[in-house]
């Protein structure tokens, strides 16, 4: 798939008239005309043959004559063919895009033209195999963009989540929390606009025993307890948004993040435990680690890791989101032995209690000292710094460069929340990295 062809995603595109735009190779079209034209010429070769024994039986009928003048008798037989022949194609074109618009009608979401939205479904079933590791807002923010390039999507999320609604599920039922995949899953949805934002709505105060929880996180969970099991559950919840790719999660066991932090001089070390609970303290995290320790990865998650065309770590909270994945031992070497393009993605803007006062540098130095270093081939940094950012939070600095890794630095801004990524310039500048790096595949 070379850029022209991602280009034409997302747009009405084409320069030539409609009709003849069914033709173009790779929208699986031509393959079916074929039958239905070599159907209809057999169907008139027997009819023509039908037709020429009446006639030999019975040559002053008046059918016959009636038939001498409809097709045009006086006329050269070659003019009579191609007239016949043109009007006939014609006639067939129509009656098969008004029976496909008849048959699709109540399937379509939207009014954009038939062509295009087949053009980009088959675009997208051929885009580049991607997996992204993180979780929270900074990985939805990435799918939003990615699922325009390509349907082969896996999102691996963090399971280390103990707070909030997912928390108060992951006590009361058992379960995996399911806040960060609900989260991906709605921004993977075809269904964004209404499935999606259902699954996002989050009961009012109202009710003491639904407060702060999200339909979505309760959906999963009640799913769970039908399919037997949380990964199912994902699944099944993947097909009901028309999901293309899938979520996974980076383990099946249920671990608990704990960091080591220093508050000050004085204080000395403290432990934290609970993802929920780091940013609560106003100190340096040192380090952060699962317990149990050394937890299985997610079969798939290994799978799709080495099957990668193309894995992408961030944007997300450095130690609450992104390490979590990175601390399953089998993810950091199934990265590390994947032939995918690998690209980190650092956060704009500094995050209050875990990474204050950081440069993008200090964001690898830190995944180096957890994982043992050498994941990524491109860093991607944020060079726009404009915008008002809420009290607290600062620009991540882009101009600390001690040249041991391989940095871009690009306009990752979103102008309408400066302190977030757009979705559409990330996915875009992250697959012309990825085209320079690969070339054009196979259209």
């Amino acid at each position: 798939m070379s850029k022209k062809m991602f280009a034409k995603l997302g747009r009405n595109g084409g320069s030539l008239p409609q009709i003849f735009r069914w033709l173009v190779p790779g929208l699986g079209v031509k393959r079916w005309l074929l039958p239905i034209f070599l159907g209809i010429a057999i169907f008139s070769f027997g009819l023509a043959i039908m037709a020429l024994g009446f006639y030999r039986a019975n040559p002053n009928h008046w059918a016959i004559r009636l038939l001498a003048t409809v097709s045009l008798s006086p006329l050269q037989y070659t003019l009579r063919a191609l007239i016949f022949g043109l009007l006939g194609i014609g006639l067939i074109l129509l009656g098969i895009a008004g029976l496909n618009r008849t048959l699709l009608a109540p399937f379509r979401r939207t009014d954009r033209p038939m062509l295009d939205e087949l053009s980009a479904h088959r675009l997208r079933g051929r885009g580049p195999k991607i997996v992204t590791v993180g979780g929270g807002h900074g990985l939805a923010t990435l799918l939003r963009g990615l699922k325009v390039f390509s349907f082969n999507i896996t999102a691996v999320v963090t399971v280390a989540d103990d707070g909030g609604s997912s928390g108060r599920l992951r006590r009361s039922m058992g379960i995996l929390p399911p806040g960060d995949i609900r989260n991906c899953l709605a921004a993977l949805s075809d269904e964004e606009a209404l499935l999606g934002k259902l699954f996002q709505y989050r009961f009012p105060a109202d009710d003491p025993s639904l407060e702060g929880h999200s339909f979505g996180n309760l959906f999963i969970s009640a799913l769970s307890e039908l399919m037997g099991s949380f990964e199912r559950a994902v699944a099944e919840s993947g097909r009901v948004l028309s999901v293309h790719g899938q979520v996974l999660p980076a383990t099946l066991h249920d671990v608990r993040l704990v960091a080591d932090l220093t508050l000050n001089q004085m204080a000395g070390h403290l432990r934290v435990e609970g993802e929920s609970q780091i940013p609560e303290y106003s100190g340096k995290v040192n380090r952060v680690w699962l317990e149990p320790d050394n937890p299985p990865a997610y079969p798939l998650v290994i799978q799709a890791l080495l099957s990668a065309d193309l894995i992408v770590v961030g944007p997300g909270s450095l130690y609450t989101s992104i390490l979590p994945n990175l601390l399953v031992k089998d993810i950091v070497e199934a990265i590390r032995a994947s032939r995918a393009f690998k690209v980190f993605v650092c956060n704009l803007a500094s995050q209050p209690g875990e990474t204050d006062g950081y440069n993008w540098e200090n964001y690898l130095e830190t995944i180096d000292l957890h994982t043992g270093g050498n994941l990524f081939d491109v860093i991607l940094v944020n060079n726009v710094h404009q915008g008002s950012l809420p009290a607290g939070v600062h620009w991540v600095s882009s101009s600390v460069d001690s040249g041991k890794y391989n940095v871009q630095r690009v306009d990752l801004v979103d102008s309408t929340i400066p302190y977030r990524h757009d979705p559409q310039k990330l996915a875009r500048i992250i697959l012309d990295l990825y085209q320079e790096r690969t070339g054009p595949l196979v259209e």
